[in-house]
This record gives C-alpha cells, sequence and structure tokens, in this order.
C-alpha cells in the first residue's frame, strides 16, 4: 500500500501559477504510475495529466495540454504538477492518485490509492 499527501495548493489570481507536490510513502514509488485529478463543486472528478512508471511518458487532458506539465522524482518519492496561465475553470481540489498494472488511465476507477487532495482557487 502506498499513502498519498497532496500540498502546494491556494488562492491565485488568473493568469498566475502553481506547483502542486504529490509525496508518496509506503511501498516503492517507481512501482506506480501517476496521474492528477480534479474535481470541482458539483462536477464528476475528471483527469487532468497522468506520468509512467519512469517519468519517461506523459499524458494530458485537452483543457490543460500546453499550460500544466506533470513530472516525478522517483528519488524524492514526489509526483509534481506545474500548472501555469490558471483560470477560474481549474478552479478544484486536485487529488494525485497511482496505478499498478498501467499507466495514463482517464477514469478514476483504474487508481488504486488517492490522497486527499489540495484545493486550488483561481478568482477572475
Amino acid at each position: 500500500q502506498v499513502q498519498l499527501v497532496e500540498s502546494g495548493g491556494g488562492l491565485v489570481q488568473a493568469g498566475a501559477s502553481l506547483k502542486l507536490s504529490c509525496a508518496a510513502s509506503g511501498r516503492t514509488f517507481s512501482n506506480y504510475a501517476m496521474g492528477w485529478f480534479r474535481q470541482a463543486p458539483g462536477k464528476e472528478r475528471e483527469f487532468v495529466a497522468a506520468i509512467s512508471w519512469s517519468g519517461g511518458s506523459t499524458y494530458y487532458a485537452d483543457s490543460v495540454k500546453g499550460r500544466f506539465t506533470i513530472s516525478r522524482d522517483n528519488a524524492k518519492n514526489t509526483v509534481y504538477l506545474r500548472m501555469n496561465s490558471l483560470n477560474f475553470e481549474d478552479t478544484a481540489v486536485y487529488y494525485c492518485a497511482a496505478q499498478i498494472w498501467s499507466w495514463g488511465t482517464v477514469t478514476p476507477d483504474g487508481y488504486n490509492y488517492w490522497g486527499r487532495g489540495t484545493q486550488v482557487t483561481v478568482s477572475s
């Protein structure tokens, strides 16, 4: 089992940047492909970005492509989400998630472990 803790959220103005972190503990971090999801009030949890076990492959939702960057540091057991050019529609609770047998899954049920989330609020 792996435990995930997100950090780095906050309140920012439109156009600003934030970098989220997700620290993992427990099992060997490099055994897990990672993903970021977000959930806005009244909406379903949606896929944001995913990264493979080594970090060599990444995949993004169309809504964030070109603005967000996912990365990982297996030596630090951490996955990151760099978010640039934030807009009001990016306001949500952001969750990191871990999956074992595949990577790049865009549905939440494909992930085995979840963090509790960090709030990102973008003021217009």
